[in-house]
């Protein structure tokens, strides 16, 4: 008996670190998520990407840098609303968040600071990998898009924003259980908004949703850029109108998110 006495203590400390971390897996949304998540998101983007290639592989041969156009200005809208999170995580660890707003600091004066730091981060991250795409690949952005490139970075930065305040209000409200929603919320958006392929390669009931998203009018700019050698102003149109309805209703759910999570006291939460 005395010999089974420590295994048998073990196996009990082996089912209380178990239970723990079960019952924060199955005790949140957030994460059981996750764990479907990324294998749909890349069976669905690259699925949709094969289909593409099967039906228009001569189309790759004509648009020079069409992916290597595609996977930087995804990754500007990626990292426009991973700024955003970021910031507003950091101040949750640090227990920062309370102080800041028992200060005569205003919501907005933080979130244009936060808005600037994340170009700050957009502008180094994305530029780093632009430069280095010169000598490993001969591609240059600007010279492939021409002037068609600022405002293309333009929207995607802002709708990254729009995306970064409804997440960070999210993560306010109900705690950094859904701080995976930082990293991985964007991807949900990309198999739809038509980053490697054409709007018209998803299924017909998915498009109309796709042409909610800035992101896929400006990526259907930037093939026609790139394919036909022309800007479509009815695409960047459209792209603005989406953009102005989602920084609207992102600013509207940060706020009221927010508001809620300040009169609950959770603005110093850091547990679950």
């Amino acid at each position: 008996m005395s010999r089974s006495r420590p295994l048998l203590l073990s196996l009990r400390r082996i089912r209380a670190i178990f239970r723990r971390h079960a019952y924060l897996v199955f005790a949140s949304w957030p994460r059981l998520l996750e764990l479907v998540y990324w294998p749909a998101v890349q069976m669905t983007l690259w699925g949709y990407l094969t289909l593409f290639l099967q039906q228009e592989s001569s189309l790759v041969a004509r648009a020079s840098g069409l992916f290597l156009s595609a996977v930087l200005l995804w990754d500007t809208l990626f990292r426009g609303q991973l700024g955003v999170a970021i910031c507003f995580l950091e101040e949750m660890y640090a227990r920062h968040l309370a102080h800041l707003f028992v200060s005569p600091l205003r919501p907005f004066e933080l979130l244009i600071a936060v808005f600037a730091i994340s170009l700050v981060r957009v502008l180094i991250g994305v530029g780093g990998a632009a430069l280095l795409a010169v000598p490993l690949f001969g591609f240059v952005l600007p010279q492939a898009l021409g002037w068609a490139l600022v405002p293309f970075f333009a929207v995607l930065v802002m709708f990254g924003w729009a995306i970064g305040l409804i997440i960070v209000g999210l993560v306010l409200r109900l705690g950094l259980a859904a701080e995976s929603l930082a990293w991985g919320a964007i991807f949900f958006l990309q198999p739809i908004s038509g980053v490697y392929y054409p709007i018209q390669t998803l299924p017909s009931f998915v498009q109309p949703l796709a042409w909610c998203l800035p992101s896929a009018a400006i990526f259907e700019g930037m093939r026609t850029v790139l394919v036909q050698g022309r800007f479509d102003p009815q695409l960047f149109l459209w792209a603005i109108a989406m953009l102005a309805l989602w920084l609207v209703g992102g600013a509207l759910t940060f706020l009221a998110l927010f508001r809620s999570a300040r009169r609950l006291g959770l603005l110093m939460q850091v547990g679950e």
